[in-house]
């Protein structure tokens, strides 16, 4: 939500955010310590060291089982003068996942290592046992220089090999020489984050999950019992009717600007304020809502607002434009 001072002036110029701007004015800001959107939900649901990729997978329709499981996600990495990008819009065909997994299995056999892709986005890797490592979201390196993300800890190394080898196999695929024919980004690696095993019941934080995307309703989907999830589709507004504290996860922000469509984001942002921002004020006043929490997980401000309808008649704090919350 809150872009860099240089950028946040001319990409928020013009955009009529009336409920948006009203809410982070009369709301009481807090500092929030969630670096990443994953890091928050699993902190919400009880997730330990963002071992997201069992729940995601049983979400895709596969069950875990007893092993362990890592996200393996297609991605392209693109140099750029020093630096080499990590680049998530691939966007395979269910046909490319399935030729590319079936590659990496014949590949990898004798290693033991198993590839799926029962989502064409979203690949998985079943292990033996999770390495100790440290990984970061896809949502964290994504637009960023892969050097600086790269996995860490006393496996770290192993792994590291592991992806020049499906570097130097998907080098010359078929399915990346048929996708640059058609001027399509090759899918030239994947990316490791998520490692972990099922476990236990997750934490119950919230009567109701509704979210623009697939991590928070599989983790409520995978939570204990009575955890309502559904998703929010575009030009929905949200319904404020309901008993409980309900969560919503917004992240046509964030998918942007890992994209770098500016425009995408501002449409998303005027979304937001339409079908959310809006009727969630108008609940608030109304009484039926008794209060909107607002986290905003980033890795250097992540922050939180919190309003209550007592807080709507602070009627002395002047709204201001979003650029000037950026700050």
């Amino acid at each position: 939500m809150f872009l860099p001072n240089p950028l946040a002036k001319d990409a928020c110029a013009g955009l009529e955010l009336d409920a948006l701007e009203k809410f982070l004015a009369r709301a009481e800001p807090a500092a929030l310590q969630a670096d990443s959107l994953e890091s928050w939900l699993c902190a919400a649901f009880g997730v330990a060291d963002l071992a997201i990729a069992p729940f995601t997978l049983q979400a895709d329709g596969v069950e875990p089982g007893a092993s362990g499981w890592m996200r393996a996600d297609p991605v392209h990495i693109q140099l750029q003068r020093e630096q080499m990008i990590l680049r998530t819009d691939v966007i395979p065909t269910p046909e490319e996942a399935a030729q590319l997994c079936a590659s990496l299995n014949a590949h990898f056999a004798q290693d033991g290592l198993h590839f799926a892709a029962p989502h064409p986005q979203r690949w998985y890797v079943q292990l033996a046992a999770v390495p100790a490592m440290q990984t970061h979201p896809l949502s964290q390196a994504a637009g960023l220089d892969v050097r600086a993300h790269l996995p860490g800890g006393r496996d770290a190394l192993h792994w590291h090999g592991v992806l020049n080898e499906i570097q130097m196999l998907f080098f010359s695929h078929a399915v990346n020489q048929a996708r640059e024919e058609r001027g399509k980004p090759a899918i030239n690696s994947v990316w490791f984050w998520g490692a972990g095993m099922a476990g236990d019941d997750l934490l119950q934080p919230c009567a109701q999950v509704i979210a623009d995307g697939d991590l928070a309703l599989a983790l409520a989907l995978a939570g204990a019992a009575g955890v309502g999830a559904g998703r929010l589709c575009q030009g929905q507004r949200v319904d404020v009717d309901g008993e409980g504290d309900v969560l919503l996860v917004w992240e046509g922000l964030q998918a942007a600007l890992q994209r770098g469509d500016l425009a995408t984001w501002r449409s998303s942002l005027q979304e937001f304020e339409r079908d959310c921002m809006s009727p969630l004020l108008q609940g608030l006043k109304a009484g039926k809502i008794g209060r909107i929490v607002i986290d905003i997980p980033a890795q250097e401000t992540a922050r939180r607002y919190e309003l209550t309808r007592a807080g709507l008649w602070k009627l002395w704090r002047f709204r201001h434009s979003l650029a000037y919350y950026a700050q």
